[in-house]
């Protein structure tokens, strides 16, 4: 290598030096800024570095944060997919959760969804992949959910962000809004969106058709020159809680990081003026509690919080309030209601139903608004996505509901509203969907022919061979009936000249499926014969797969149910028919031991036959035969499979009488 050649390469390699320490400087400063929430001033840096050529996992990380957690979606997908593309086996699985979410912005649902299988893959027992994995089909069910309110039109919003609506028992809607005060003057700027600090502001409310008058801020000492939002007052109006920074006393305080958090206080009404500001004694400096929802009765306050036993970024709790104002101890509301993700903005309604906002449960897009029906002491059922219009593929958030006037209010930063956050007014025109739907359905056929068959009798039974519902099928052969999620069922089909037939049906808890259960018939059989020979096996006859148990085992198995539901409508058909329960073992183990485990057998499969079928117990009888009676060459020493050894492992059912 010559000087000039080696002058040149050295030049090179100070500058490629210095430009990768310059960008790694640049990038600690981002990240001191992105650190504590201030995601729009970490961004420019982020993108500057980026345009330059530089590439990074954590580079392409945190430029998707710093839009997602801004509620900006369409922009998080492009540095998503750049993440998910260049360092697929590096990244965590919550990567791959907030790139589905960001694909359903833009309304890549199919893209999205299989991004979320690949996040089942790693995950496994994650509660969101779970939801996926039962509600499949959710865009379905969100088409037949939607359509049941109307938007109406709302002249509040300002250019700024405005949201977190709620009814102070007064005729007034109060909100939050960063468009400032009276006097033109706005509060500082938030580093996290470079939107002005919040204030409570009401509207008196027109109720007929949810038209809000000019809004006005809230008086006395509620607002300060921090964040103040998401109110819930009592049923007189005179006491609220609300959403604030960790900003009391004059003092700002923070977590351990420096991070100000969010806390809960209360305040009373007095000459029309909020005063006696009071934080609840189980916030915290070292995690977020916000967004109270009062019951009607005001004995129970919901909020949204990420203290250490919340699954997800943040979870829902309720708190007991007792008759000296004081509180009992925070409840999470359990697995039902949080996921890994985030759940937030609660509401219940006077009738005890929960509104509130989340991204861990499937929907289609950002925050969707879900409803659970109460079930008990704080207890609820699974959501039900509220559908459009009130949700969209961006944030949805912030619902409360009048059920008197069927009026209510909500929060979105979908595309058309006037500023960054808008509240939208709607009126409800139908009932949510709020139970687990599923049908079964199918077409009855001859066995041999294939064709068609009418008349026939279906029945639905519970699995203790109660009726519930009985239909006759017409030329289509068809038949339908409606059932419950999570539920243990027998169809049986019955036809006059056709041997009866039934199947187990169980239910999973998607909440609208139908299963498709086709039902074939086998002509004579059964009718083709008046009287049995005794010694015949009934298994042979209705041509039954046989009986089996598992090794040293004697419960009936869920592939057995469905052969010992025929021997017992058989037993039904004919009523003078007695049988003779045979069970055997295969080789292995003691004889002795084998004797006493077929005894076994037989017992656990009679009481089946008596309990489940309803039988006369002086109609089944029944013994052990141990292994006396195998089936093939596997006596002892003799080597055999498993699946061989099987074949012994069976119960006859010999006729007697």
């Amino acid at each position: 290598m010559n000087l000039n050649n080696y002058m040149v390469h050295l030049s090179l390699c100070i500058l490629i030096s210095f430009m990768s320490y310059s960008q790694e400087k640049r990038l600690e400063k981002a990240d001191e800024s992105f650190n504590r929430f201030a995601f729009v001033d970490a961004r420019k840096i982020y993108l500057q570095v980026a345009e330059s050529g530089y590439e990074s996992l954590e580079l392409f990380k945190k430029l998707g944060d710093s839009y997602y957690f801004n509620a900006q979606l369409e922009e998080a997908v492009t540095w998503y997919e750049k993440l998910t593309s260049n360092y697929a086996e590096e990244i965590d699985p919550e990567y791959l959760f907030r790139y589905s979410q960001s694909l359903k912005s833009v309304e890549r649902y199919d893209e999205a969804d299989k991004v979320m299988e690949k996040f089942i893959t790693l995950t496994g027992n994650d509660q969101r992949a779970e939801y996926f994995m039962n509600t499949r089909d959710y865009l379905k069910f969100i088409e037949m959910q939607s359509g049941k309110f109307r938007l109406l039109k709302l002249s509040v919003n300002s250019k700024f962000s405005d949201y977190a609506p709620s009814f102070d028992n007064q005729g007034q809607l109060v909100f939050a809004s960063s468009r400032g005060g009276g006097s033109g003057m706005t509060k500082t700027i938030h580093e996290w969106n470079e939107m002005p600090f919040l204030d409570l502001f009401a509207s008196n409310m027109i109720a007929a058709n949810g038209i809000l008058q000019t809004p006005k801020k809230l008086k006395g000492k509620i607002n300060s020159k921090f964040h103040e939002s998401s109110t819930s007052f009592s049923q007189d109006g005179k006491t609220v809680y609300f959403t604030r920074n960790n900003y009391t006393k004059k003092k700002l305080g923070s977590n351990t990081q420096g991070t100000i958090l969010l806390k809960i206080y209360r305040a009373t009404l007095e000459e029309n003026k909020w005063t006696n500001i009071e934080e609840l004694p189980f916030n915290s400096d070292e995690y977020s509690v916000a967004h109270p929802a009062l019951t009607a009765d005001g004995t129970k306050l919901y909020f949204a919080s990420d203290m250490p036993d919340s699954r997800g970024l943040s979870d829902l709790y309720v708190v007991d309030i007792n008759t000296d104002g004081t509180f009992g101890e925070p409840k999470n509301l359990g697995d039902k209601i949080n996921t890994e993700g985030r759940e937030t903005f609660p509401y219940v309604s006077d009738s005890g139903r929960l509104y509130f906002a989340s991204d861990g449960h499937i929907g289609l897009g950002g925050l969707d608004v879900f409803v659970a029906v109460p079930e008990g002491l704080d207890e609820f059922s699974i959501p039900y996505n509220v559908g459009k219009p009130v949700n969209s593929d961006e944030d949805d958030f912030t619902f409360v509901l009048n059920e008197t006037t069927k009026i209510g209010y909500f929060a979105s930063n979908r595309s058309g509203g006037k500023g960054n956050d808008d509240i939208y007014s709607f009126k409800q025109t139908g009932e949510l969907i709020t139970e687990c739907n599923q049908y079964v359905t199918g077409v009855v056929t001859d066995a041999t022919s294939k064709e068609k068959l009418e008349e026939v009798e279906v029945i639905l039974m519970d699995d203790k061979n109660n009726e519930l519902q009985r239909t006759t099928t017409g030329k289509d052969g068809k038949y339908k009936f409606d059932l419950e999620c999570d539920i243990a069922y027998i169809v049986r089909a019955t036809k006059a000249t056709y041997t009866p037939t039934e199947t187990l049906l169980t239910t999973n808890n998607v909440l609208e499926f139908e299963h498709d259960l086709a039902l074939q018939l086998t002509q004579g059989r059964l009718d083709g014969r008046k009287e049995f020979r005794r010694g015949d096996d009934l298994a042979l006859i209705l041509d039954l797969e046989p009986i089996y148990f598992d090794l040293n085992k004697f419960l009936i198995r869920p592939d057995a149910e469905v052969e010992l539901q025929q021997i017992i409508a058989a037993l039904k058909e004919y009523p003078q028919l007695k049988i003779d329960v045979r069970s055997h073992t295969d080789s292995r183990a003691d004889d002795n031991y084998n004797m006493l485990l077929s005894e076994k057998r037989a017992k656990s499969t009679i009481k089946y036959i008596i309990e489940k079928g309803g039988i006369d117990p002086s109609r089944v009888t029944g013994r052990g035969y141990g292994e006396t009676a195998l089936v093939n060459k596997c006596s002892n020493g003799v080597e055999c499979s498993d699946e061989e050894h099987q074949l012994n492992r069976r119960s006859e059912f010999i006729v007697v009488e």
